[in-house]
């Protein structure tokens, strides 16, 4: 028996949307930001595609990573529904965007990125996907300023300079030394190890403590 409202309508007797999922995938490369992006018709744009019958929006965002950019097993989450009317030109098109952050390292060596600054692609993406890019890193600034490196873009083990200068990449800006320090340190357990990569005296190297959640206080220093 098909449902009806008061009215005598169907659901099949509104207008509805295609509904669509966008990934941006963020990562850190040659010192700098970057998301990952594929050809589309309308230019570069994130890994998406539309939701298909009987599928989750998970399972279609994986779907869209795996098939547009070579990406299988990767950990995303949504961030929110992009839902303007007018963002898609080939009709009313409702997009769920999602973000990952991974190391480089885990990424195909054909893997297609553009550089982001200030929050955003230095080069236009199709469709709003500069906005998505822009929640995105917004969204990754939130958990670096709750947690030590949570998308473990840097090695298991890792001096204070190199966690330093992810943290300025991640948040545009530079940290001062001694502050920064004060504010990860509790949340970091030492090795004993020391490292001579960056040259000049050796270093000490750090992994993150079993509780690396960030106090309040670097949250509030990190996010300004």
């Amino acid at each position: 028996m098909t449902w009806r409202d008061r009215h005598g309508n169907a659901l099949t007797d509104y207008p509805r949307p295609s509904v669509a999922v966008d990934v941006a995938v963020l990562t850190v490369r040659e010192r700098q930001l970057h998301v990952v992006v594929v050809p589309s018709e309308r230019g570069r744009a994130l890994p998406g595609t539309f939701l298909h019958p009987k599928e989750n929006l998970a399972e279609a965002a994986g779907r869209a990573l795996r098939t547009k950019a070579g990406l299988v097993d990767l950990t995303f989450h949504q961030l929110r529904m992009f839902d303007n009317p007018d963002r898609d030109d080939r009709g009313w098109v409702l997009s769920m965007a999602h973000s990952a952050a991974v190391s480089t390292r885990s990424l195909p060596a054909s893997t297609e990125f553009v550089l982001v600054e200030n929050s955003r692609p230095t080069t236009s993406l199709a469709f709003d996907h500069d906005d998505m890019v822009a929640a995105a890193v917004f969204d990754l600034r939130d958990h670096y300023a709750r947690d030590v490196d949570p998308a473990r873009l840097l090695d298991e083990e890792f001096t204070l300079l190199e966690l330093r200068e992810l943290y300025e990449i991640v948040f545009d800006r530079p940290l001062p030394k001694d502050t920064f320090r004060r504010h990860v340190i509790g949340s970091l357990q030492g090795t004993g190890a020391t490292s001579t990569a960056g040259g000049g005296r050796p270093a000490e190297l750090y992994r993150r403590a079993s509780n690396s959640a960030l106090p309040a206080s670097a949250g509030s220093f990190l996010l300004g």
